[in-house]
């Protein structure tokens, strides 16, 4: 593979690792249990296997490469945009649970939840100021 990895390439992947958190969290907290549900792991566990190994090999190509100063710039910046908002939003989790709001399954699923979508929000907090430059 000729192509060169860009930093928006390597934030866009992290969707899919808090997806794979999603899904085992789903596999560890649920309450029943199907025949088919080995079958889900078997293939969730062997995707997310060979999805580290083919992430791996590309962040090591990515740090080979030249820098993209102002994309590192722009990442920090939307890092530090997003850890304020998910300050917020996992202290008024925490405080839904504490006040019997939410049991600690609902607390784990809202967290996972929230994980997704602020990598999904990250993404395109970065994709924007990217653009711009």
């Amino acid at each position: 593979m000729k192509k060169k990895v860009s930093l928006r390439e390597i934030v866009g992947t992290k969707i899919i690792y808090a997806v794979l958190v999603a899904i085992y969290y789903w596999m560890w907290a649920r309450r029943d249990w199907h025949d088919f549900y080995v079958t889900i792991q078997n293939a969730v566990g062997v995707f997310t296997l060979i999805y580290l190994v083919l992430m791996a090999g590309r962040i090591r190509k990515y740090k080979q490469e030249s820098f993209d100063e102002l994309a590192e710039q722009n990442l920090k910046e939307t890092d530090s945009i997003c850890l304020k908002i998910s300050i917020v939003s996992l202290v008024a989790i925490a405080f839904m649970g504490a006040l019997t709001i939410l049991d600690a399954i609902a607390m784990g699923y809202a967290i996972v939840g929230w994980l997704v979508v602020m990598m999904i929000l990250r993404f395109i907090i970065f994709s924007i100021k990217d653009i711009k430059g």
